[in-house]
């Protein structure tokens, strides 16, 4: 899985840090997404797919 993140599109809600806090961060001054990791282990797909269907602003792209 490669994971990407659009940070014009982000809206800083959170809800991706609290789904997969080991693959999303975000900045203190503005609460915009970080991409701690581009292609996570196999055990956090499933947190990733669901921080992605759970975006708001739809800012995090998979490719499998």
């Amino acid at each position: 899985m490669q994971v990407g993140v659009d940070e014009d599109k982000c809206c800083g809600a959170g809800q991706c840090v609290m789904t997969a806090p080991e693959v999303f961060d975000q900045r203190d001054e503005d609460g915009i997404v970080v991409l701690l990791d581009s292609r996570p282990s196999e055990q956090l797909h499933e947190a990733v797919r669901e921080a992605a269907e759970m975006c708001p602003a739809a800012a995090i792209e998979l490719n499998q």
